[in-house]
């Protein structure tokens, strides 16, 4: 019999390969990455409404933290669009290597949200995060547009985890979820309706579109965000880091499986990646010894 530890650690790693398989559904919708992200966003709200209902969730919260909620929604909002957005220009493994930089960007943010000093071991490992992206910036040039726009959803997500770790110190992850991705779908079809957007068009899903969409909404983002709260009640934060880190790795070896040709890239690629990828990984388990001792 399974010991809660090994049942909550066997759940991470499907929750992390869910969320490389985020980058897969991403190229399989045919949708531009603008209504991608409004239809997953929309989707995704509808669902964790359900859930909130379900656990009967007090959801009432003051004017000024909505607010707050809201501007988070656009951040994470515009993530996922660049995130979608540099799949289509390029490919799900350039994309996924240069979203393993979260975690250099995460150390600059965290010292001016915190007012932390700047701790010299990220800085030697943010220096290698940019060796490893410059060897994938001269093998791949003609996907720079992909590149340039990776880095600036890896900025986007590190700014939105700065900001909701604030957050979840005072309120549910479910609640949080709940009106950030409501700001998203607000500001969203905001610009669309300026944009004249919202037409005929916009609203006719294939069914492969549709199913995709559901998938990518229930599965891949109100389940996975709900369970990955659920299972930090019983491994270290050191573990769930450590995890998550695999990510990339997942999506990249299931891209290369599933599209095969055109995700294939060349060896100086997959050297520039895994060096990103080791220093991500080297950062962690330092600063989580550090922390120990």
């Amino acid at each position: 019999m399974l010991s809660d530890n090994n049942k909550s650690y066997l759940h991470l790693h499907l929750i992390v390969f869910i969320w490389g398989f985020t980058a897969i559904l991403g190229r399989l919708i045919t949708l531009d990455a603008l209504p991608l992200v409004w239809y997953r966003m929309l989707f995704a709200v509808g669902f964790i409404f359900i859930y909130i209902k379900y656990k009967r969730m007090p959801i009432k919260i003051p004017k000024r933290i909505l607010l707050k909620f809201l501007v988070a929604g656009l951040v994470i909002a515009l993530h996922w669009f660049t995130f979608f957005r540099a799949i289509k220009v390029s490919n799900v493994s350039i994309t996924l290597a240069c979203l393993s930089t979260g975690a250099f960007f995460t150390s600059l943010i965290e010292p001016i949200f915190f007012g932390k000093k700047i701790v010299w071991y990220e800085i030697f490992f943010g220096l290698i995060v940019v060796f490893g992206l410059s060897i994938i910036f001269n093998v791949e040039g003609r996907y720079v547009e992909g590149i340039l726009l990776a880095l600036t959803s890896a900025f986007l997500s590190a700014s939105f985890a700065v900001i909701n770790s604030k957050f979840v110190k005072d309120y549910d992850p479910s609640v949080i979820s709940y009106y950030e991705l409501g700001g998203g779908v607000l500001f969203f079809s905001i610009f669309l309706l300026f944009t004249n957007s919202f037409n005929s068009e916009f609203f006719q899903l294939t069914t492969s579109d549709f199913v995709y969409l559901l998938i990518l909404s229930s599965v891949c983002t109100a389940y996975a965000f709900i369970a990955s709260t659920a299972v930090m009640k019983f491994l270290s934060p050191y573990t769930v880091m450590l995890t998550i880190n695999l990510e990339p790795i997942y999506g990249i070896i299931l891209a290369v499986i599933i599209f095969e040709d055109k995700e294939q890239m060349s060896p100086q690629f997959y050297v520039g990646a895994v060096i990103i990828l080791l220093t991500v990984i080297l950062n962690g388990i330092l600063k989580s010894r550090l922390k120990t001792t």
